[in-house]
């Protein structure tokens, strides 16, 4: 589906991947979402976001899904997250409850409609068990501590996932995209600390020879930095 969607008086909201899946019976259909977040965000509460997610691809079916009243024609929609970097592997389940609070009366629709899935992933892969089957197969998957050949042997032979070319391209792609990120933000903050100290060492009279002696820099590196920091 389109990731792009935008309601009048809704504002624009951008899915990572949003698709259709067929059910078993061959006949419904369901909507998900998945979402990829490098960390738990710090600015918002990521739940929050989710059922706002939700509720989006909910009020989106009318006029595509269902028409004028025909609210039973509404799809069940999932907003799975994927989150990395947390403090454990978890994985909760938020859904609809029904509570009675006076009397039981049977109302009818499907409470099953709204669904997010919070998937935690911690930075070391987790061991070898059932329960945590997706974490391992994920973790395998967006690490980058791993490489391609220890992946594809955990994709192969834990999960037994035929280890096509275009499985094998897309692993080793994410390997190569994974040790750029990692290499681009060494560099930066390499660049940056050496940025620092010249400058701490400026402010305390050290000369821009001595500086360059000392930190093994050459003098028109040492002259940039002072010059972009002086001109701030």
């Amino acid at each position: 589906m389109d990731t792009e969607n935008s309601e009048i008086n809704e504002g624009m909201i951008r899915f990572d991947i949003i698709f259709y899946v067929r059910m078993k019976d061959g006949l419904s259909q369901i909507i998900v979402n998945v979402e990829a977040q490098k960390a738990e965000p710090s600015s918002y509460d990521i739940l929050n976001r989710a059922i706002f997610y939700v509720s989006r691809m909910i009020s989106s079916q009318k006029g595509r899904d269902f028409v004028k009243s025909n609210y039973n024609d509404i799809k069940r929609v999932y907003s799975i997250w994927i989150c990395m970097n947390v403090d454990e592997h978890s994985m909760s389940h938020i859904h609809l409850t029904k509570d009675d609070i006076i009397g039981s009366h049977n109302w009818k629709g499907d409470i099953d409609l709204l669904n997010i899935v919070l998937l935690g992933l911690a930075e070391d892969l987790p061991k070898k068990a059932e329960k945590y089957e997706l974490h391992r197969l994920l973790g395998a998957l967006l690490s980058s501590k791993l490489k391609v050949d220890e992946k594809l042997d955990i994709i192969g032979n834990e999960f037994q996932i035929p280890l096509e070319n275009d499985i094998r391209k897309d692993v080793s792609e994410m390997c190569n995209l994974s040790q750029g990120i990692e290499d681009r933000a060494y560099e930066r903050g390499t660049a940056n600390g050496l940025a620092k100290a010249v400058l701490r060492m400026y402010k305390k009279g050290y000369s821009i020879e001595q500086i360059s002696d000392t930190l093994d820099m050459d003098i028109k590196e040492v002259q940039d930095i002072i010059e972009n920091a002086t001109n701030k």
